[in-house]
């Protein structure tokens, strides 16, 4: 009865751990998706303009002050160099030039502000997986053929196939027929975003042959702020990195990676200290046994052998019935808990690393807590132990 309490203990335990632990990492990498479905890796922008000093005469003495530049839409300039230079930049996957600025969309009596975004459809693509948020119609950006989002379809009244006139501030305008409607989670995108040819947006943005910033995708996602460093320094250029436009969201995954640490921590310490108060219980009620197998010519080291065994046979099975308990409370999780458009919080991807690192970490728990009643069964004395027993 002992050991079977024991060993539900140890599989209790394990299944926490291993239930917890793929918990975290699948909620996280979730909202990294979600984060990253609709932004670049990192963003190249151009350098800051920096502001002059302006000497103030109608002060008494003379003396400098700061104007800030005017805003304005800037291209990166030489891009098209920069561009060939990052595709080679170890650590990039994919790179892909835009063309972005503000403007109006209208229809009618209708128009609202947006952003257009001049892009490449086949490198942007490889950015951003926008296929999969389309809604209606195609993701086709040609000649002059734009994808809107949901809520400016709506907001225009407009579907696929219809047309929308674009207006920018350098008093240019064209019109444009809409070959799809995307949605990407986010009302606020969904409402000012206009994808359209590079080449349109350079002529209604008057930055002829310009990019406006180059999106990167990396290989390692938490390798991009070293990326975007490296690149900032070696052009002087501005980079930054989805880890440095989501730094909240990066402190939240810490604070959880803590959280789920100090957990795992006091889970193995409770099975520790159940496996050696087992073990030190059967070593008082095994006194006699013990003391007859020494007396039989059982050595030292063959009794703790027996102990330390114990302890990791103890560990063994309940981390097998862990693993199993963890996995069905994954798959049970993943079925029940939803988002609000219907679509599972977590996908239920079951790590080999994690059921394998885990189990063995209770085994090593198991002989390690066996140490100490395993030393106290060897040093018995035969006569002793058989006397007692």
């Amino acid at each position: 009865m002992q050991t079977a309490l024991i060993v539900a203990g140890v599989t209790v335990g394990v299944a926490v751990v291993v239930f917890i632990t793929a918990l975290v990492n699948g909620l996280q990498a979730s909202l990294v998706n979600r984060t990253l479905g609709s932004q670049a890796h990192v963003v190249i922008r151009p350098a800051e303009e920096v502001a002059s000093p302006v000497i103030d005469r109608s002060a008494t003495d003379v003396a400098a002050r700061i104007e800030a530049r005017a805003q304005r839409l800037r291209s990166i300039d030489q891009w098209e160099s920069i561009f060939v230079a990052l595709e080679r930049q170890p650590g990039v996957v994919a790179v892909s030039a835009m063309t972005s600025g503000p403007a109006f969309a209208a229809r009618g009596t209708a128009s609202k502000s947006v952003v257009i975004l001049g892009i490449d459809p086949d490198r942007y693509r490889r950015i951003v997986a926008i296929d999969d948020d389309i809604v209606a119609g195609r993701f086709r950006v040609a000649g002059t053929d734009a994808v809107v989002g949901a809520e400016l379809a709506k907001d225009l009244g407009v579907g696929v196939g219809d047309k929308i006139r674009l207006a920018s501030a350098a008093n240019r305008e064209d019109v444009v027929t809409i070959a799809g409607v995307f949605d990407i989670g986010n009302k606020e995108l969904n409402r000012r975003w206009v994808f359209t040819t590079m080449r349109l947006a350079q002529n209604l943005l008057a930055l002829p042959g310009g990019a406006t910033n180059i999106d990167l995708r990396v290989a390692d996602l938490f390798a991009a702020d070293a990326v975007a460093r490296d690149i900032a320094a070696r052009t002087g250029l501005l980079a930054e990195s989805w880890m440095a436009t989501n730094a909240q969201l990066l402190a939240a995954f810490r604070n959880q990676n803590l959280t789920t640490g100090t957990v795992r921590v006091f889970v193995t310490l409770i099975v520790a200290l159940g496996i050696a108060s087992v073990l030190v219980v059967s070593v008082v009620q095994k006194q006699r046994e013990i003391g007859i197998l020494r007396a039989m010519g059982a050595s030292r080291r063959r009794v703790l052998l027996v102990f330390l065994l114990q302890g990791a046979l103890v560990a063994f099975a309940g981390s097998v019935g862990g693993g199993a308990l963890a996995a069905v409370l994954v798959q049970v999780f993943a079925r029940v808990f939803r988002n609000a458009d219907g679509s599972p919080v977590l996908t239920p991807e079951l790590d080999p690393v994690l059921f394998l690192s885990t189990p063995a970490i209770a085994i090593a728990t198991g002989v390690l807590a066996a140490v100490l009643p395993a030393r106290r069964a060897a040093r018995l004395d035969p006569v002793q132990a058989i006397r007692s027993g």
